[in-house]
């Protein structure tokens, strides 16, 4: 039985645990009454948590070791240059695009029209008041976060942009004393295969914590908000879709590298299932990475320094999901954006949307920036968010399903300009 179930390839293994866990959740919100939705949060949610966490426990030696390793595997620190400024151009390039859809979507949806805000929990209205009004560093701030006094302390507080930049600058050191420094490259070398693998041995545990958490998420809500819902949710998961298929797959698979869209989809499909089911970018990183250089043939070099960078700042997703609220906002409010404002929106959101957390509903506090942009206050903010919140979760899935496959493409585009692409591998039948 066991191995009949391990020859099941992983993302149809997903499919089918996400598939048992919106049963048994709605079945338990709709049937079984507050004991079963109970059962659900108290019996079966944990096993999903403790899924989140053993990928989380792995995010920060994954990131650091496949830094490290993709940074000597260039053996020329002015390609690390010409690699990262090739990355960000095109992180930036999608984000863009990602702006403009969501934008698109949200004129042509009108999914705040007709909200009523009367009902929206007062406690949960505080709570996030609270939330937004925390001070927002200053740029100079930002800068000097990026440089860890403390590398060790940046890991223990899973701050990912310090720990990318010290793996760089070992990297780069080690790369430099050339070949006395030989023994602490095998060192990372091996140290990033051992992690690889235990990554392996933990997404066979994939379906099962995805049913967890897709049961919880169901209980928890049902269909109702969906249906209260229904018109910011497709706004989104439309906007998303047009873009992972036209601007990943259109623009650069098939237009850029000149490749099949069938093949790169198929390879990526594992990693859109984990990052579904986690909605974190960072959880899903071990297994975009595997499908990456498993599934098409990017080289580790590549896979080792473009992804982890892109699950940091690469957030299309949120792009195209700040401007939907933004529209949703000024419609529910009854506020006439002109053309300026528009614009002005599409800035704030491409700024604001670099380097959002990779975790579940960050993107949601950020908005407050976006919402500023056409006066909107604290208060009227507040409002918005806390109807939007309960929902949020199940509209942070697509989001990060959206960055997981830019992080990808935009992967596989590099490897190509940079020669690291094979593209016999590409084409192959994807391993699971």
């Amino acid at each position: 039985m066991l191995r009949k179930w391990q020859s099941i390839t992983l993302w149809k293994r997903v499919l089918i645990g996400l598939a048992l866990g919106a049963l048994v959740g709605l079945s338990a919100h709709y049937l079984g009454g507050e004991a079963a939705i109970n059962f659900v949060t108290n019996w079966i949610y944990p096993f999903g948590e403790a899924f989140v966490r053993l990928i989380k426990m792995l995010i920060l030696p994954l990131i650091f070791t496949t830094l490290v390793v993709g940074v000597i595997a260039m053996g020329d620190p002015k390609r690390l240059g010409s690699l990262g400024f090739k990355t960000i151009a095109l992180y930036l390039g999608t984000t863009f695009f990602a702006v403009f859809l969501g934008l698109i979507s949200g004129t042509i949806f009108k999914p705040g029209e007709g909200v009523d805000l009367s009902n929206v929990d007062p406690a949960l209205r505080a709570d996030l008041a609270k939330t937004a009004t925390q001070e927002t560093p200053t740029i100079s701030e930002s800068l000097l976060a990026i440089i860890p006094e403390n590398p060790v302390a940046a890991m223990a507080g899973s701050d990912l942009i310090p720990v990318i930049f010290f793996a760089i600058i070992i990297g780069i050191g080690i790369i430099s004393v050339g070949e006395k420094g030989k023994p602490l490259a095998d060192f990372f070398d091996s140290a990033e295969r051992v992690v690889m693998k235990i990554t392996l041995f933990v997404m066979e545990l994939a379906p099962f914590g995805v049913f967890a958490l897709i049961s919880w998420v169901m209980a928890d809500v049902g269909l109702g908000i969906i249906t209260a819902m229904g018109k910011l949710a497709l706004a989104l998961y439309l906007a998303c879709f047009v873009h992972i298929v036209v601007v990943y797959g259109g623009i650069l698979v098939r237009t850029v590298l000149k490749l099949p869209l069938v093949r790169f989809f198929y390879g990526v499909v594992d990693a859109q299932g984990v990052a579904f089911s986690t909605s974190s970018s960072s959880a899903t990183l071990p297994v975009t990475i595997s499908c990456a250089k498993d599934n098409l043939g990017v080289d580790d070099s590549i896979a080792g320094s473009v992804l982890p960078l892109g699950a940091t700042i690469n957030m299309d997703g949120t792009a195209i999901y700040l401007g939907i609220i933004a529209l949703f906002a000024a419609q529910a409010l009854g506020i006439d954006l002109s053309l300026m404002d528009y614009v002005l929106v599409a800035i704030t959101v491409t700024l604001t949307s670099i380097g959002t957390a990779s975790v579940p509903s960050a993107s949601l506090f950020l908005a407050f920036a976006v919402l500023g942009v056409f006066g909107v206050s604290l208060e009227q903010y507040t409002l918005i968010i806390a109807f939007i919140f309960p929902f949020d979760r199940l509209l942070d899935m697509m989001r990060t399903v959206t960055n997981v496959t830019g992080d990808i493409a935009v992967a596989c585009t590099v490897a190509k300009w940079e020669d690291q692409l094979d593209e016999d591998v590409f084409r192959a039948e994807p391993v699971h």
